[in-house]
């Protein structure tokens, strides 16, 4: 049996937003979606202002979510 391709990118940090949030990363990037025309950096700076997430976990979420958008 083949080992799974391994995750790299933004998705890279999904298992470790969800075991430290709590949350789906469905959920958290269903918020980012709700905010389609917000600059990048101020997505990042309101997940972590009013979720608690860190930096690192937030720009990932971002990053994912307009990549996907933009693709």
């Amino acid at each position: 049996m083949a080992d799974a391709p391994r995750v790299t990118g933004p998705a890279s940090y999904f298992p470790s937003i969800e075991k430290t949030y709590g949350r789906p990363v469905d959920e958290w990037l269903a918020l980012v979606d709700a905010r389609p025309a917000e600059p990048h950096g101020a997505t990042v700076a309101w997940l972590k202002s009013e979720h608690g997430l860190g930096h690192g976990h937030a720009n990932a979420l971002v990053a994912y979510a307009r990549g996907r958008r933009d693709s």
